[in-house]
């Protein structure tokens, strides 16, 4: 999956320029993290907890 995604993202970049290659790149993560949701091996809620880590005092 990681050489067919490299390929599309150099294919996009070298005729299309700039602009298409992070199209293809957003695309590309925003599949692989749907993917990951829909399987359930991402919690979505750790990806927008900007707390984690901290101690608590």
């Amino acid at each position: 999956m990681g050489l067919a995604f490299g390929v599309a993202l150099g294919f996009a970049g070298a005729f299309g320029g700039f602009g298409p290659f992070f199209i293809v790149l957003f695309l590309g993560c925003l599949g692989f993290l749907t993917g990951r949701a829909i399987e359930g091996n991402l919690d979505i809620r750790q990806l927008f907890s900007f707390n984690t880590g901290r101690r608590q005092r």
